[in-house]
């Protein structure tokens, strides 16, 4: 979804501890990393990619159009700001705990732009065998017709795994992230998959909080989706108003819940499994 191994990416936040590591990680899958951005350490180069005091630098010299972003929460706002001012394509935000009105200013700002945000909190994405833009895994899977979308990380990965070790083939992974505000939402990224024609079936991972799994069921009945749809929703034993890891995985009063998410989803002929082990075996039915 909006990357390709043609894509050009800079890491914003290439000499922290995690920038470096992950950095490390996606070269050695092969995705083209051409620029690090750090303010005041630009000259600089790190696993021998040259960095840059600003974006607008990288995209100058390296026509960078991908970035990944590796600080802190609280500069979070600046360094996808920076991205988006020099017109960055897709911007995919690791961070964790961003503050929620920073992510409602830059989701407005990137539609205006037209330009693309994923996350935050997410684990990013990945087209096995092509690029790896994010912390996940690079073994998870191979390439193939499956997409899998997923608000949970961890627990997207062993899916992931799983599909791959039934030697189910892997068309893209994409984790949306699990805070409250985020870029790409469930639907849009389900959206992209459903007129994908290298895509057979959809994989959702979803959990309690907020109303994306809905959305995505009435998305179904409204543009009367055919492609085969296979879904796990985790958080079924979550009490109620109590946070359960994620920010945005909070069920409040009747809006929210595990089962009122599954009830959706079956009620426009998706196939909801019982627990995530079921899903290779479902996904095989379809193929």
């Amino acid at each position: 979804m909006y990357i390709s191994e043609d894509s050009k990416v800079v890491v914003q936040g290439i000499t922290g501890n995690q920038g470096r590591f992950h950095s490390q990680l996606m070269l050695e899958y092969g995705t083209n990393v051409v620029a690090g951005v750090t303010p005041k350490k630009g000259g600089q180069e790190v696993l021998g990619v040259p960095v840059y005091n600003t974006v607008q630098e990288a995209v100058d010299e390296q026509e960078v159009d991908t970035s990944i972003i590796f600080v802190p929460a609280r500069f979070t706002y600046g360094a996808v700001m920076e991205s988006l001012d020099a017109g960055v394509n897709m911007t995919c935000i690791i961070t964790e705990g961003v503050p929620v009105f920073d992510m409602v200013r830059l989701v407005e700002i990137a539609k205006t732009r037209k330009l693309n945000l994923i996350g935050p909190n997410t684990p990013g994405m990945l087209i096995p065998d092509k690029i790896k833009l994010g912390i996940m895994p690079g073994d998870m899977a191979h390439f193939g017709d499956v997409a899998v979308i997923a608000k949970s990380g961890t627990l997207s990965y062993e899916i992931t795994k799983a599909l791959g070790n039934a030697d189910v083939g892997v068309s893209a992974y994409i984790g949306i992230g699990g805070d409250p505000v985020r870029g790409k939402t469930l639907t849009e990224a389900f959206d992209y998959y459903v007129k994908d024609l290298g895509t057979r079936v959809i994989v959702l991972i979803g959990e309690i909080g907020g109303d994306d799994e809905e959305k995505v069921a009435q998305y179904i009945k409204d543009q009367k989706v055919d492609k085969p749809v296979v879904a796990y929703i985790a958080g079924k034993s979550a009490p109620e108003g109590k946070r359960m890891g994620h920010a945005g995985a909070i069920i409040s009063g009747n809006v929210g819940t595990a089962q009122g998410k599954i009830d959706a989803l079956e009620a426009v002929g998706a196939k909801v499994t019982e627990t995530p082990w079921e899903i290779p075996e479902a996904v095989k039915n379809y193929l």
